[in-house]
């Protein structure tokens, strides 16, 4: 199977080029990525627990989905893509904001992505993709920063820095 390319871009979010996913991670290249935060009727986030076999951030608790854009995709085509291939929904999205971050992993890779943050609204339980995703939960806003607080351990980098930063666009 051939590897994902991820969309090089500048911080303008231009595309300036196309490169191997993990050659991108490697070389911490500014790249093109979404995270896609699901609330329901009850206003509370779907939080997924990323899958043991991921090559980062193994069973840590993050966003509702994430990953990268394809050329040619908009964000809200490849966050509804990655919806269903993660989670086994789609829903509309709105995209609400984006910024840049860098992450170096204890396994030497670095995420070096401009990410565009997408909100969307569905009251049912996923059916997850167990090669993508271990496990679930909802959770109020407030209750994911309060443990956030206390477990920062258990999160992705790019969860806490979108909780930190741009609270404003997903809180209620």
């Amino acid at each position: 199977m051939k590897e994902e390319q991820v969309i090089l871009v500048n911080e303008k979010d231009e595309q300036i080029g196309l490169m191997p996913k993990m050659e991108a991670h490697e070389k911490a290249v500014l790249h093109r990525a979404f995270s896609v935060f699901i609330f329901n009727d009850k206003s509370e986030l779907m939080l997924q627990q990323r899958a043991a076999d991921k090559y980062h951030s193994p069973l840590l608790w993050t966003n509702s989905c994430c990953s990268h854009q394809r050329n040619g995709e908009s964000n809200l085509e490849a966050g509804k893509r990655r919806l269903q291939e993660e989670m086994g929904f789609v829903c509309e999205l709105k995209e609400v904001t984006s910024f840049i971050y860098k992450a170096p992993f204890d396994n030497g890779l670095t995420e070096h992505e401009l990410d565009h943050i997408m909100i969307g609204y569905y009251s049912e339980n996923p059916i997850i993709n167990r090669e993508e995703v271990e496990s679930f939960k909802w959770m109020t806003v407030e209750e994911v920063k309060n443990d956030m607080l206390l477990h920062t351990e258990i999160y992705t980098e790019w969860f806490k820095i979108i909780f930190e930063k741009y609270y404003s666009f997903i809180s209620k």
